[in-house]
This record gives structure tokens, C-alpha cells and sequence, in this order.
């Protein structure tokens, strides 16, 4: 068997139970760049541990190479364990994996896991919806396959939204929001390396962003929306006037 699994987003503890079954037992896992070293220490010691994990520029090249080497290891071993950051079907390639494993006859099996996408706000306090303040969220990659996403008009009026592998093209991108009608003046935050011990969180208007003053490292998660202001977990609203996050924040009902 095959498992398709989903590391989360970082620490160990918000590994699914499966997960962390699997992990316990896997004869083979192979696994991505950002797979945190405390995840990875929960495998089993006797595993044998692959690093298919792709910098930018050779994502297809070792993309090719993932799918023979899971039906190398799959027709000897009992438990091969294919470990994604975050949740496999989100922007990580699994469901094209499953498709090509399924096409080969094997016997496969996805374990969800907690995207960074969802793990990000809200491990900062950020509700991705909030009554009266937002009722939709999207998750977007923050560039396609020739580059970064050209048309943003279809993201620009949804209450929250959630960008992943946007920080390289943050300028452009808060730049083409900002075109499309979405507020300048918008709370952002950046969530880097959420769930580790390395987590840092950096807080900005949209149009900041859009004029290159905000310093961000990758990987990150951007959250851009009014839901931003009702953080629990760090500053409140942003105040254009003043420069700060300063607002109260809102009374819970």
C-alpha cells in the first residue's frame, strides 16, 4: 500500500493520528523540502528516508522522478508513505500523483492533513470568516505554471483571502489587487514558517506591500482581509492615519 499523507504544517502535534501511525510503521517514506526535522522524527528509525523535495526551478524534473521511485519501493515494501507538507490536495501535486499511482495498478490511500493555509491564521488568531466581516475565503498559489498569475479580477472581491507561495511576487501581486478594486488601505498579515519554532509574523497594509517596503522570508501565508483586524493573537485593526494597529478589537458574540 501507498499512502499519500499530509504532514501539516509543521509541528508534530498537529499530525493526524493516522499520520502519525503511519509514520510509526513506514518502510520507506519520501518526503518534501519543508517537512519540519521534528516531523520527520517521528518516523520509524528503521525507515528508509528519501528527500524528493524541489527547489524552484527543478520542480519538474523531480516531480518525474517521484512516481517510479513510489512503484520501485511500493512492489517490495509493505508500507510506502509518499509525506507532503500541509494537506496532499492542496497545491502539492497529490492528486496528480494519485492519478499516475491508480493508472499503475496500485493500491493507494490519502491521509488528510492541516493545511498551512488553514493552520496559519488561525494558530495567529485570524478567523477566516467572521459574522459581518466575511463570509467567503479563497486559497490561491501565488504563481501558476509560466510564473506569476496574470489575471487577479476574480479574487479581488472575496472577503479573505489566503495566498500561499506568494512572497517572491508580493509586490506584484498586492499591486494587481490594489488594480482590481481591492482596498489599499486592507489588513494583511504574513505568517512565516507557522507552527515552528521559527514562526514569525509580519503585519502590513496591501498597499505597503504594493510599494516594496515589507520584508518577508519564505515560506509564509498571506492573509489578506478585514478578518486580519479581529486577530486574537496579535495587533488589531490597522489604523491609516496613525500607522499602527490600534483599533479595539470587535466584542464577541
Amino acid at each position: 500500500m501507498i499512502y499519500l499523507v499530509g504532514a501539516g504544517p509543521g509541528d508534530p502535534d498537529l499530525l493526524t493520528v493516522k499520520a502519525l501511525r503511519l509514520l510509526e510503521r513506514a518502510d520507506v517514506v519520501l518526503f518534501d523540502r519543508l517537512i519540519s526535522a521534528e516531523v520527520l522524527a517521528c518516523i520509524n528509525p528503521s525507515a528508509t528516508l528519501i528527500d524528493v523535495g524541489k527547489e524552484e526551478g527543478q520542480q519538474c524534473e523531480k516531480q518525474r522522478q517521484i512516481i517510479p521511485l513510489l512503484l520501485h519501493y511500493g512492489t517490495r515494501h509493505d508500507t510506502v508513505v509518499r509525506l507532503k507538507s500541509g494537506d496532499p490536495m492542496v497545491f502539492a501535486r497529490g492528486g496528480e500523483e494519485l492519478a499516475d499511482l491508480l493508472d499503475s495498478g496500485c493500491d493507494v490511500e490519502v491521509v488528510p492533513g492541516i493545511s498551512s493555509a488553514l493552520a496559519a491564521p488561525e494558530l495567529a488568531g485570524i478567523p477566516l470568516t467572521y459574522r459581518e466581516v466575511a463570509r467567503s475565503f479563497a486559497i490561491v498559489t501565488g504563481h501558476g505554471r509560466d510564473g506569476l498569475l496574470q489575471d487577479w479580477t476574480a479574487y479581488a472581491r472575496i472577503d479573505t483571502l489566503i495566498i500561499l507561495m506568494g512572497v517572491k511576487h508580493r509586490a506584484e501581486i498586492a499591486a494587481r489587487l490594489i488594480a482590481a478594486g481591492r482596498d489599499a488601505g486592507q489588513s494583511t498579515a504574513f505568517i512565516e514558517r507557522a507552527s515552528t519554532p521559527n514562526e514569525r509574523r509580519v503585519y502590513a497594509t496591501l498597499g505597503q506591500i504594493a510599494d516594496g517596503t515589507v520584508e518577508v522570508e519564505a515560506p509564509a501565508v498571506w492573509i489578506a482581509g478585514d478578518v486580519v483586524g479581529l486577530s486574537w493573537g496579535g495587533p488589531t485593526a490597522y489604523d491609516r492615519t496613525s500607522g499602527v494597529f490600534q483599533l479595539p478589537r470587535p466584542q464577541r458574540q
